[in-house]
């Protein structure tokens, strides 16, 4: 058996192997998806939690989950997992609206710091598309610029250069933009680490100890930001600008680096 037949044997295997565990992973949504129509909350978390621990990973799949904890009245899972929806699909109405639920049955009410307009307007660009589809939108315009540059080099007519010349230059400027914006959120996903609290009370101190004196109490469903760690410390920052020490066990990451 020469070597290329043998690579050949071991592709068509993980090809098997694949689709095999990508249907059993569909058979289990469908099931998870018909114990939830049917009531049963738990066993559709069970049947979902299964999916995830074979390393499916998708959107509808966080999505689903969060309702399936929300139904049962547990605020920190159905708003984490609705919060890592958000992280592979930014801003589906669906998904913000059943977060917007969520936290409603949160018992802290914190109040953002005012941005300027200007900083508003560029978060709401950068966040409302995910890494990846920044990334294909400046491949496809790339490619665009490619072609249109070649229609432009091969016309004879000026008509038809003018128009090549124009759409090329402007799927030029659209690939940087896409390509810009994609590293920006590259380096915001690094940058930033969300976290959400889920014991039902917690004290942040205002050092990494037991010993020192309390700051501010959060309740579950709370999300923070992750600034600093220190053994089994986390220092975290509200939206509203404080910040303090919580105990690492008492905050689930949002983000899996």
């Amino acid at each position: 058996m020469n070597l290329s037949f043998r690579i050949y044997l071991v592709y068509m295997a993980l090809l098997f192997t694949g689709s095999q565990g990508m249907a059993q992973n569909e058979a289990l949504f469908e099931k998870a998806t018909a114990a939830y129509n049917a009531g049963d909350y738990q066993e559709s978390v069970s049947i979902y939690t299964q999916i995830l621990e074979a390393g499916e990973h998708s959107a509808s799949l966080y999505f689903n989950l969060g309702n399936a904890h929300y139904k049962q009245n547990e605020i920190a899972p159905s708003i984490y997992y609705y919060e890592k929806a958000l992280l592979l699909k930014p801003g589906d109405p669906e998904t913000l609206n059943n977060l917007a639920y969520a936290r409603n049955m949160t018992l802290d009410d914190i109040t953002p710091i005012p941005e300027p307009y200007l900083e508003r307007l560029y978060k709401g660009v950068l966040l409302s598309f995910s890494m990846n589809t920044w990334a294909y939108a400046g491949i496809f315009f790339i490619l665009l610029f490619v072609g249109t540059y070649l229609f432009f080099l091969g016309s004879r007519r000026p008509n038809r250069k003018r128009a090549g010349l124009i759409i090329s230059g402007i799927a030029l400027a659209l690939a940087l933009f896409c390509s810009g914006f994609s590293y920006l959120r590259y380096r915001d996903y690094l940058e930033t680490q969300p976290a959400i609290v889920f014991k039902r009370e917690i004290t942040v101190r205002s050092e990494p100890n037991l010993e020192s004196s309390p700051v501010f109490l959060l309740h579950e469903g709370t999300k923070v930001q992750v600034k600093d760690s220190l053994d089994i410390w986390l220092k975290i920052q509200l939206a509203d600008g404080q910040t303090g020490w919580a105990e690492g066990d008492a905050l689930r990451l949002l983000k899996d680096f």
